[in-house]
Order: structure tokens, then C-alpha cells, then sequence
């Protein structure tokens, strides 16, 4: 039986709050200007856990800010959530970052972020595996002996390089390390990438159209201990009711709907942020009659598949549906 409960964070409520932390607290003054997605629960608050073994906040960055350089044994992720001309450098990869964007900061990768002088304030969701990181008794943090990183690439080598569907460079096999050589995924090439596969199946029961963030060198996930997909439900879509272990965080990426979970309902809009705790019965519904919502989400399922413990349930009752209780 899970510790943690199903828990939602209002974007209307957050970006607030968020804004106010820029004013607070400056890049140098911190190492990052996070503010925590605790999960409703007492396991969440001893854990400084979102769900699991997931840790999520969201982060901001002004005009001409640049967070000092670090790196650490946890694994991070960003999905780009507003604003514009942030970007960040991953072992001297320099990536310009977009709203919905996917980005990767693998463990043990010193990376630091910013936001270009004529950018806009820019916000993004934060995914680590600290919990887990915590629970190991691994979680190692180091400082980059400068302020900012040396620029070693072109900006967007990786997706220059990497991001081109269905094919790899010629040299791709030199790739040995253990993290996806793609950094950034892009949103226009995901949203398309869902429309195509809209076209060519009915989709799943429990998920309706959904795609996998992956290694394109290997198809695996994209990072080790994390995985994330984006999925579109399309207008009127209500999935059936599924669970399985291991936690998942969502972020709404556009649309309007509800998400029945542990038999209650959570209505969402674009950013509302909500939690599925492990082994929990989840079901998604898209409240318009016209256009599609988008779901990012992020797990920890790579755990749990490296570990075979992953295991999935469809619900027989009710005709796959759950009954929601106030």
C-alpha cells in the first residue's frame, strides 16, 4: 500500500509564488530557485517527495540570469512550462529551450541554466530522482570551479545532431555513454509525432495516444532511473482505468480535463501539475468537444523495470471505470 496520496498543484495557485521566489532570492544566492511540489502526505513531507521516489519543484529564471554551474549524482529532467530565451549547458552542450520542450540533465553532467537579456521570465517544471538518490545514501554534489561552464559545442549540437526521427549519424556507435546523446525534445516533432500515430491506431485504452521520451541509440529510456511520455487525448476521450507500480507526475501541456484517481476527481487545466501515486487505479478525461489535451508525465518506472517489480492492472469492474467518492 502506497505512502503517498494522489495530490494536485493548482497552476493559479503556484505561479505566484514562483514569480515572488525571483524576487527573494537571487541565482548566486542558492544553488537553484525551486519552489517544492510537496505531496500531501506524511511520507511526502519527511521525504521532500512529490510522490515516491520522484522529487519535482518549479523553477524560474529572469532576463540575463545565469544559476551557477553544479553537478550531482542525482538525475534531472525539465519540461519547459513559459516564457522564452532560456536555455541551458550540459557538459558544454548549449541547448536554447521552447515551451513543451523536453530537456535531459543526466547524473553526474555539470550543468547550469539561464535565460537570455532580451529572453522573457521563464518557468519550468523539475523532475529529480532524490528521493531515491536520499534512500541510497549516494546523493553526491559538487560545484563547478567557475561561475558558468565553457560553450565546447555548437549551440543545439544535440538536437542538430541527434534529433532527426529515424535516423543517426553515421558515427552514432562511438555514443557509449549512459544517458540519451538527445538533450532536448522538441515540441513541435513530439506533437506531430502524437498526430501521426493518431492516424495509424485507436489508441490505448488507458492512455489513448501516448509516446515514449527515448534513447534514439538504443529505443530504451532515455535516462536510467527516469522515464517520461507525452500523450494526447483526443476530444471527448475518456480512458479506462488502469494501475501499476511505480509513481507518476503529470503536467498539464494543454487542454482541459479530469483525471479520476484512488476513485476522486481532479479537474485540471494547461500547467496544473498532479501526482499517481504507485499501484493507485487512474483514469484521464478530456472535457472538450473539440480539441485535444496533452499530458507530459514523468516516472520512475526504469526502476522498476530494472528490478522486475513492474506490474500492471486493468480494472474488470464497472466496465473499466472507477466510482468517483467525494
Amino acid at each position: 500500500v502506497t505512502r503517498y496520496n494522489p495530490t494536485i498543484w493548482k497552476y493559479s495557485d503556484l505561479r505566484d509564488l514562483v514569480l515572488k521566489s525571483a524576487e527573494l532570492v537571487k541565482p548566486e544566492e542558492a544553488g537553484r530557485r525551486v519552489v517544492v511540489l510537496m505531496n500531501d502526505s506524511e511520507a511526502g513531507r519527511k521525504h521532500t517527495a512529490s510522490v515516491g521516489w520522484l522529487f519535482s519543484g518549479l523553477q524560474v529564471m529572469k532576463p540575463g540570469e545565469i544559476t551557477p554551474a553544479h553537478r550531482h549524482m542525482a538525475s534531472a529532467q525539465r519540461f519547459i512550462m513559459e516564457g522564452d530565451g532560456a536555455y541551458t549547458v550540459v557538459d558544454g552542450h548549449e541547448i536554447e529551450l521552447e515551451k513543451n520542450d523536453y530537456v535531459l540533465t543526466p547524473n553526474g553532467c555539470w550543468h547550469d541554466h539561464g535565460v537570455f537579456k532580451n529572453g522573457r521570465v521563464s518557468i519550468w517544471q523539475d523532475g529529480l530522482d532524490i528521493p531515491l538518490m536520499n534512500s541510497l545514501e549516494t546523493n553526491f554534489y559538487e560545484v563547478y570551479p567557475k561561475e558558468v561552464q565553457e560553450k565546447d559545442y555548437p549551440t543545439n549540437d544535440s538536437p542538430n545532431t541527434f534529433g532527426t526521427t529515424g535516423m543517426l549519424p553515421a558515427d552514432s556507435m562511438s555514443w557509449s555513454k549512459p544517458y540519451s546523446p538527445l538533450m532536448v525534445y522538441r515540441w513541435e516533432d513530439t506533437k506531430n509525432g502524437l498526430y501521426n500515430l493518431s492516424k495509424a491506431s485507436e489508441g490505448s485504452l488507458y492512455d489513448d495516444y501516448i509516446l515514449r521520451y527515448s534513447n534514439p541509440t538504443t529505443g530504451g529510456w532515455a535516462m536510467k532511473t527516469m522515464g517520461a511520455h507525452m500523450q494526447m487525448l483526443k476530444p471527448k476521450r475518456h480512458t479506462k482505468a488502469h494501475r501499476h507500480t511505480g509513481n507518476v507526475m503529470y503536467n498539464c501541456a494543454g487542454g482541459e480535463g479530469y483525471s479520476v484517481i484512488g476513485g476522486k476527481r481532479f479537474d485540471w487545466v494547461e500547467h496544473d501539475i498532479f501526482c499517481v501515486p504507485s499501484w493507485v487505479w487512474h483514469e484521464h478525461v478530456n472535457l472538450s468537444n473539440s480539441e485535444e489535451a496533452f499530458l507530459y508525465s514523468f516516472n520512475d518506472f526504469p526502476v522498476m523495470q530494472s528490478l522486475s517489480i513492474y506490474k500492471e492492472e486493468a480494472l474488470d469492474d464497472n466496465n473499466g471505470f472507477q466510482i468517483v467518492v467525494d
